[in-house]
C-alpha cells in the first residue's frame, strides 16, 4: 500500500516539466509541414528558427523576382513593338503597359489567401509554374507583327500572375520572421522582388539586340526566363516549408476589411508602392517620347536602355526603409518619403521643358529612391496598426496574438493589392495627359498634389496615434 501511495510522486514533477520544453518543438511532417512554429520563441528562434525561415526568404525573394520580371516585361517591350513591325496607337501602347498592373493588383486579393488554404511551399511552386503561361505567350504573340491589338492586350493581361505572386509572398514570409525583426525581411523579401522590374528592363533590350543583325529577336523576351522559372518551381518545392500555423482567419480577414485604418494605409501605399510599380511600367515609354536620342545605347551589337536605374535604385531603397521603420517608426520615415517625393515631381515638372536628360534622370532616381523607402517604411506600419488595434502591449516589438497576427497578413495583402492598383493608375494618367494635352508635366503636377494630400494623412493619423498610445508606429 506504502509503495503504491508513493508512486505518483515522483510522475508529478515530469507532468509538469514536459509542456515548456514541448512548447518550443517544431515537428515536421510529410510534405515539409511544419508544426509548432513561433518565432516570438526566442529559444526555438535562435536554434533553429532563424535558420529555416532565412531558407525560405531566399526561395521566396527568387520566386517573387521572376514574378516581377514576368509583370513588368510588357513595359520594355512596348518600346520595340514599333521597330517589329507593329503599328499601335499611343493609347494602345499605354494599355499594354497598364493591363498587367490592373489584373495584377486584381489578383493579389485571391492570392493573399492562398498561403493559408495551401502552404507557403506549395502555393510558391504553383504561382510559379502559372509565369511560364504569360512568359511563353509573350513569345509567342510578338513573333508575328500581324497579331492583334485584343490578343496582345489578353496576354498582356496574363502578365498579371506575376504581381499576384507578391501578395501570398510577402503574407508568408510574414509568418516565418517576430515582429522585431519583420521590417528588415519584408524589406528584403519585397526589394528582391521589386529588382526583377530592374532586371527586366536591363536584360531584355540586350537579349533582343545581341546577335541580331536587322531585326529584332523579340520573342527572346520572354523564352529566356522559362528556364529560371522551373529552377524557381524546383527549388520551392525542395527548400521552401509550409507553417501549420498560417491558417486563413475568414473572421479576422473581414475584420481587416472593417478596420478603418486598412483603407487609409492602403491610400498610402498607392503613394509609394504605387508609384513605385507605375513610374517603373512607364519610364521606358517616358524615355522613348521625351528623349529618343537617349532611348538605347548601342554596346557592340547589343541596345541597353538606361531605364532599369529607377527601378533599381527603388528596389534596393526599399529594405532600407523597413530597417528606418524599425528604428524610428515607419510614420516619420513614410513623411519623409512623401515630402521628396512630392519634390522630386515638382522638379521635375519644372525642369522638363529644359530638355536636359541627365537632369531628368537624375530627378527621377530621386523619385524612386523615395518610393521605395516609402514602400519599406508604410508596409512596416500595418503590423504596428494592427497590433496596437489589438491592445498589444508594445505594438512596435511585439505581433501580438495568434488571431491579430493573422488579421496583420491579411491586411498585409489586401493594401498590397490596392495599391498595386497606382501600376494601372499612373500610366493611364500619363497616358491621358498626353494625349489630351500633349504634355507628360500636366499629369505629373498632379502627382505632386496627391503626394501633398497623403503627407498630410500619414502625419495627421499617424503621428497622433503615435502620441496618443505612447509607442512608435
Amino acid at each position: 500500500m506504502t509503495e503504491t501511495l508513493s508512486a505518483p510522486p515522483p510522475a508529478a514533477p515530469a507532468a509538469v516539466t514536459a509542456p515548456p520544453a514541448a512548447a518550443g518543438a517544431l515537428t515536421v511532417r510529410p510534405g515539409r509541414w511544419i508544426d509548432g512554429w513561433d518565432p516570438e520563441n526566442t529559444v526555438q528562434w535562435e536554434r533553429e528558427g532563424r535558420r529555416i525561415a532565412a531558407r525560405n526568404l531566399r526561395w521566396s525573394i527568387f520566386a517573387e523576382f521572376l514574378g516581377f520580371v514576368v509583370w513588368q516585361l510588357w513595359s520594355i517591350v512596348v518600346v520595340s513593338l514599333p521597330a517589329a513591325g507593329f503599328a499601335f496607337e499611343t493609347g494602345q501602347i499605354f494599355w499594354l503597359i497598364s493591363i498587367p498592373a490592373l489584373v495584377g493588383a486584381t489578383l493579389r486579393i485571391p492570392y493573399t489567401f492562398m498561403v493559408p488554404r495551401f502552404g507557403g511551399r506549395n502555393w510558391t511552386i504553383v504561382s510559379a509554374a502559372l509565369l511560364l503561361i504569360p512568359a511563353i505567350g509573350l513569345a509567342v504573340a510578338v513573333a508575328n507583327p500581324e497579331t492583334p491589338f485584343g490578343v496582345m492586350l489578353a496576354i498582356a493581361a496574363l502578365a498579371g500572375f506575376g504581381g499576384g505572386n507578391f501578395a501570398s509572398s510577402m503574407a508568408n514570409i510574414t509568418y516565418f520572421f517576430p515582429q522585431r525583426e519583420k521590417g528588415w525581411a519584408l524589406g528584403l523579401n519585397a526589394a528582391g522582388g521589386n529588382l526583377g522590374a530592374s532586371v527586366a528592363q536591363f536584360v531584355v533590350p540586350i537579349a533582343i539586340t545581341i546577335g541580331a543583325a536587322v531585326t529584332l529577336n523579340l520573342p527572346l523576351a520572354g523564352w529566356i526566363w522559362v528556364p529560371f522559372i522551373v529552377i524557381a518551381m524546383v527549388g520551392a518545392a525542395l527548400r521552401m516549408d509550409n507553417l501549420s500555423n498560417a491558417k486563413a482567419d475568414v473572421a479576422a480577414s473581414l475584420a481587416a476589411l472593417r478596420e478603418p485604418h486598412l483603407w487609409i494605409l492602403a491610400v498610402l501605399y498607392i503613394g509609394t508602392f504605387g508609384s513605385f510599380i507605375g513610374f517603373a511600367g512607364v519610364f521606358p515609354k517616358l524615355i522613348a517620347d521625351q528623349f529618343p536620342d537617349f532611348s538605347a545605347f548601342h554596346v557592340g551589337s547589343a541596345t541597353l536602355s538606361l531605364a532599369f536605374m529607377g527601378a533599381l535604385v527603388g528596389s534596393l531603397a526599399r529594405p532600407y526603409g523597413g530597417r528606418l521603420a524599425d528604428r524610428f517608426g515607419g510614420t516619420q520615415i513614410t513623411i519623409a518619403a512623401f515630402a521628396v517625393m512630392a519634390l522630386g515631381a515638382l522638379a521635375v515638372v519644372w525642369t522638363l521643358p529644359l530638355g536636359n536628360f541627365w537632369l531628368f534622370l537624375g530627378l527621377f532616381l530621386v523619385l524612386f529612391t523615395a518610393s521605395g523607402v516609402g514602400n519599406g517604411s508604410t508596409y512596416r506600419m500595418i503590423p504596428t496598426v494592427f497590433a496596437l488595434r489589438a491592445g498589444a502591449h508594445n505594438a512596435h516589438e511585439s505581433a501580438g496574438d495568434v488571431s491579430s497576427q493573422r488579421k496583420a497578413a491579411a491586411a498585409l495583402g489586401i493594401i498590397s493589392a490596392v495599391g498595386a492598383y497606382g501600376g494601372f493608375v499612373i500610366p493611364q494618367l500619363l497616358g491621358y495627359s498626353k494625349t489630351t494635352f500633349g504634355d507628360y508635366t500636366t499629369g505629373l503636377s498632379w502627382f505632386v498634389w496627391a503626394y501633398a494630400v497623403m503627407l498630410l494623412i500619414t502625419a495627421g493619423v499617424y503621428l497622433t496615434l503615435a502620441k496618443r498610445s505612447g509607442h512608435r508606429i
